[in-house]
């Protein structure tokens, strides 16, 4: 749970930085599939049944869209609709690779 915590406040608190202040960063579409798709795995983890993970993977895909309108306030950053297809290709690799894993090693 702690994990799942840190690492959506260092995201969230990424996101809202200035681009000005950042270090150049590699590939921004990879670096949203792969945080949310961390996310996802962690909050998967954490889910107890399939209507607490389809729960936790709504409040994931809310709040990378909720990330995304708070950028639009930003100076130098903007509201963008591919982060937030990179948000949800990241989610629904976890559910895929959570899903396989449970299959062929039960």
């Amino acid at each position: 749970m702690w994990g799942l915590i840190t690492l959506g406040i260092a995201l969230v608190a990424g996101c809202l930085v200035p681009n000005r202040c950042l270090p150049r960063l590699p590939d921004d579409k990879l670096m949203h599939a792969g945080a949310f798709g961390v996310l996802a795995w962690l909050a998967l983890g954490l889910a107890t049944g399939p209507v607490s993970a389809a729960a936790w993977m709504a409040g994931l895909a809310v709040a990378g869209w909720l990330i995304e309108c708070l950028q639009a306030l930003v100076p130098d950053r903007g509201f963008s609709w591919g982060d937030i297809g990179a948000n949800l290709a990241g989610i629904g690799v976890a559910i895929l690779v959570r899903a396989l894993s449970h299959h062929f090693m039960p």
